[in-house]
């Protein structure tokens, strides 16, 4: 039997890490894609919360990502992106967190795409608006997974790794081009109802 690119392209697996950074707690979670259906392979938090200074935390929290990296290789990750808050202190300390976290997977050449919070609740439960609790449930519901509610920065994390999958087209062709968001996959993935 002689299998087409094509053919095998549907059928390889694809690893997704999400990461929802954070100064004091910190999610992650690690999808699977096969075929089209997604899996959880891991998800959990990094607390913080116990280390004593800024920089401690951000080697712990660098430390744990490349962990994950070199246990599970991932293929992407996909990242919250930075949104704009008042408190600048608070701004700029999320900001190291992202850039610590993106560094792990650069250090290991590994794409990644941000995502805003809105976009990221939009493409997993159809409001951009939703609580953590509803995009906890929707999570479950679309991993087939009994998750923890009490964990709702990693399942954020699995929401942001899901939204990447339903914009599979948001990752750049070549460093240095932009990001094909809003791509027609991802529209198709996020409303085959209306799609005839």
């Amino acid at each position: 039997m002689i299998i087409t690119p094509i053919a095998s392209a549907l059928t390889k697996e694809k690893i997704i890490l999400g990461v929802d950074p954070g100064t004091q707690i910190a999610g992650y979670g690690i999808i699977s894609v096969k075929g089209g259906v997604m899996t959880m392979i891991q998800y959990g938090v990094v607390q913080l919360t116990k280390y004593s200074t800024y920089q401690l935390k951000l080697q712990k929290l660098y430390e744990t990502i490349l962990r994950l990296i070199e246990e599970y290789h991932p293929d992407e990750m996909a990242i919250e992106d930075p949104f704009f808050g008042k408190n600048v202190q608070a701004m700029l300390k999320l900001g190291r967190a992202q850039g610590v976290v993106m560094a792990a997977a650069l250090s290991r050449n590994i794409p990644i795409v941000e995502y805003a919070p809105r976009r990221i609740k939009q493409s997993v439960t159809g409001n951009g608006n939703a609580s953590k609790d509803q995009v906890s449930q929707m999570v479950s519901h679309l991993l087939k997974e009994k998750l923890d509610p009490q964990f709702f920065d990693a399942t954020d994390a699995l929401a942001i790794a899901i939204c990447h999958h339903f914009h599979e087209n948001a990752l750049p062709v070549a460093p240095g081009k932009k990001t094909k968001k809003g791509a027609w996959g991802a529209f198709v993935s996020e409303n085959s109802g209306r799609v005839m």
